[in-house]
């Protein structure tokens, strides 16, 4: 049986897999491997580590990409890996705490661990390890709001699976190839690349569902329907916030649907249904900070905003931008930066705030967009501060403006 299908079989068994396993750690305590079996057998070192990695794998699978119970797991098996000599195990356990802390930590702490796994392929002189570490080095750097860098780092782990035909010998969650397709679409639609963007994307689904990698796929449409919020499609965001729905639903990945709910919220508002969007958004925000996760938040936020000012409720919506700023520079996620400071100023001149405020958000979002070599939203700051200023001119703004969100 090809691995693809192994890996679709293990999920679909992850539930027993895991009752299973968790006998072997004292009461329920994920990452408290026991000494013994549960017949009495004695566990060698190399038992635990087994065991460790079969359960951050299969509570990754039922629990979600940030589960800190997976967490723990791959840190309890980081030093077995090195006891034992076990470089690929340990590369697994390292890109276990990556995922973790990527959705869940500040991404300083992530780029800590993201170096640590590209050292660990560059010392081995692994092609498919390096792949992992460029996907890592990418995924951290895109959040981080380098997206020049990230997207360097996603066509250097293309360049290394496209021309050495690379396999990996590690089982992971995710394939480390689509990885890098996905985040590489998404630095390069920053870029300007609008077209190259949509056929990177295409291929990140394409090859997720030939691999048949189901975890791959909801991830990949995840990103596809942010992707396609980017450009303003309400038509097709809908569409694939339905397609992650059905997936996560029919596999139980019930990590997927809060962002799947809040993608569809967004898309019903931008289609006039204000009223059932922004409840469909509200729920989908409480069921995600229910989960702990922090990487999506500020982005739930900005779309609900987007929302609450086509419903006409500007100050409501500037309150989100707020929370959205807030735990953006808590948690160092600067993607969405200048789009945040281009609302901000929407939204003041919506209210009538003073000029020179209004100005200087416009301001902060374009040379936020520029330092980050943001093209797409460089221009998209600059045509609504054009906007801005042209209704300023012609007098039409006395009671407030009503600028297009795009």
């Amino acid at each position: 049986m090809r691995p693809s299908l192994l890996m679709s079989s293990a999920l679909d068994a992850r539930g027993p897999l895991l009752s299973v396993l968790a006998h072997f750690f004292e009461q329920g305590r994920w990452g408290s491997a026991l000494e013994m079996g549960v017949e009495g057998q004695s566990l060698t070192a190399e038992d635990r580590l087994f065991i460790l990695m079969q359960a951050g794998r299969y509570l990754t699978a039922t629990r979600g990409l940030g589960a800190p119970e997976a967490r723990i797991c791959y840190e309890c098996a980081e030093p077995l890996c090195h006891s034992l000599n076990r470089p690929l195990l340990l590369y697994l356990a390292l890109i276990g705490q990556w995922r973790y802390s990527l959705i869940n930590e500040k991404l300083t702490a992530t780029m800590q661990i993201a170096k640590r796994v590209h050292s660990l392929a560059h010392e081995q002189k692994d092609a498919a390890l390096m792949i992992g570490a460029c996907r890592a080095l990418s995924g951290t750097l895109y959040y981080s709001g380098d997206f020049e860098s990230a997207r360097q780092y996603a066509m250097r782990g293309l360049q290394i699976w496209r021309s050495e035909g690379v396999q990996s010998h590690v089982e992971e969650v995710v394939a480390p190839a689509i990885g890098c397709l996905y985040y590489g679409a998404l630095s390069e639609w920053h870029l300007g690349g609008i077209a190259s963007c949509q056929a990177t994307m295409a291929e990140a689904i394409s090859l997720a569902k030939e691999a048949n990698d189901m975890h791959a796929l909801a991830l990949a449409l995840w990103h596809t329907g942010r992707l396609v919020y980017c450009e303003r499609n309400p038509v097709d965001v809908e569409r694939i916030a339905a397609d992650l729905i059905e997936l996560s639903t029919r596999h139980n990945f019930s990590y997927f649907l809060p962002g799947a709910a809040v993608l569809r919220g967004w898309a019903r508002s931008i289609s006039g249904d204000t009223s059932q969007g922004i409840s469909l958004i509200e729920d989908g925000i409480e069921d995600y900070r229910a989960t702990g996760s922090m990487i999506g938040l500020s982005f739930f936020l900005v779309l609900k905003a987007e929302a609450l000012y086509l419903a006409g409720r500007t100050p409501e919506a500037l309150k989100e931008i707020e929370e959205a700023e807030i735990l953006a520079e808590k948690y160092e996620v600067r993607v969405w930066c200048a789009e945040q400071r281009r609302l901000r100023g929407v939204f003041l001149a919506a209210i009538g705030a003073d000029e020179t405020q209004i100005e200087a958000w416009f301001c902060a979002a374009i040379r936020t967009a520029k330092e980050q070599k943001s093209t797409s939203l460089a221009k998209r700051a600059e045509a609504t501060y054009a906007e801005y200023r042209r209704q300023k001119a012609s007098g039409s703004g006395e009671r407030g403006f009503r600028l297009p969100l795009w």
